[in-house]
């Protein structure tokens, strides 16, 4: 190569100044930053866009990342929405069964949450309770007030673990304060498949529409084949013969239920009869406080 060949070396004048502005800028490739513009981490941004991003309120000059990420907000509108939902329901499933995954055999108690410690019924829960957890049984409720909190309680002084899952509600139901182990729901179906899952039997007091619609819960989930045949046992004669004698007597000549499905109920009156039948079923089933626990085909 001759020296005409050789390209012209640039003068001092004509070569580009080095700054630190301009460095960055040519690291991320973009070009040098003009009059006004500045540059963050790898994206460039000319005095044109920083002008019109600054008008967002989440593009206030000066203001930081952190104060932009601790800045209280309105609730965003995609938390309402069914995709988000989803991750909602997704959470309080994972997080029931990796609670109640390691509970051992137990038995889930309903009743009515209106009546108080001096009602004849919160002497009768917290008796099943506490006979329960002498026969080694946890004991599962939703962790409310009335008949939860006395079978919660008797589980307690019988040494069991007492375990309560609340549900969220208009009125704030609290958890009350004898469960060792209690777990919060926003949704009724994913705290009544915990009731179902981890349950090996069924104990249904006096109560209203919430208790009917566990009882009936698991009922369905029995007569259909989608767990298996374990103990649902009503107590209180007086309180619960009328809705047999309508199922026997309205549904069954109405060929709404077969002569079998009466059988999956038995009523009694006496705590002990309880801890029998729940007893006995344990014993005719060796694996029964894992087998009801596979709801595969739900």
């Amino acid at each position: 190569m001759t020296a005409t060949d050789r390209p012209a070396e640039p003068s001092p004048a004509s070569e580009p100044q080095s700054t630190p502005e301009a460095d960055a800028a040519g690291a991320a490739g973009a070009p040098p930053p003009e009059d006004g513009a500045r540059t963050v981490s790898r994206l460039w941004m000319g005095p044109r866009a920083e002008e019109k991003l600054a008008r967002h309120p989440d593009r206030v000059p000066g203001r930081t990342e952190d104060e932009r990420f601790l800045r209280r907000e309105p609730r965003p509108a995609f938390l309402d929405t069914d995709p988000w939902r989803t991750l909602r329901i997704m959470s309080e499933f994972v997080e029931g069964f990796d609670a109640l995954a390691g509970l051992g055999p137990a038995v889930t108690v309903f009743g009515s949450a209106r009546i108080g410690r001096d009602h004849p019924q919160y002497a009768t829960g917290r008796a099943i309770g506490r006979k329960l957890a002498e026969s080694g049984f946890a004991v599962i409720t939703g962790g409310g007030p009335g008949v939860m909190e006395a079978a919660n309680r008797g589980c307690q002084e019988g040494g069991g673990i007492s375990v309560g899952c609340n549900i969220e509600l208009p009125h704030e139901q609290a958890l009350n304060p004898y469960c060792d182990l209690g777990i919060q729901f926003r949704y009724f179906f994913a705290r009544k498949t915990m009731f179902v899952k981890y349950a090996d039997a069924f104990v249904i007091l006096p109560g209203g529409f919430g208790t009917l619609d566990e009882l009936f819960e698991a009922l369905t989930l029995i007569q259909t084949g989608k767990i298996k045949h374990f103990p649902v046992v009503l107590l209180g004669t007086e309180y619960w013969s009328g809705l047999l004698a309508w199922m026997r007597d309205v549904q069954l000549p109405a060929g709404a239920i077969a002569p079998a499905d009466l059988d999956l109920l038995q009523l009694t009156d006496d705590p002990d009869e309880v801890c029998r039948i729940v007893k006995a079923y344990m014993d005719d089933s060796p694996d029964a406080d894992t087998s009801l626990r596979d709801l595969d085909r739900a």
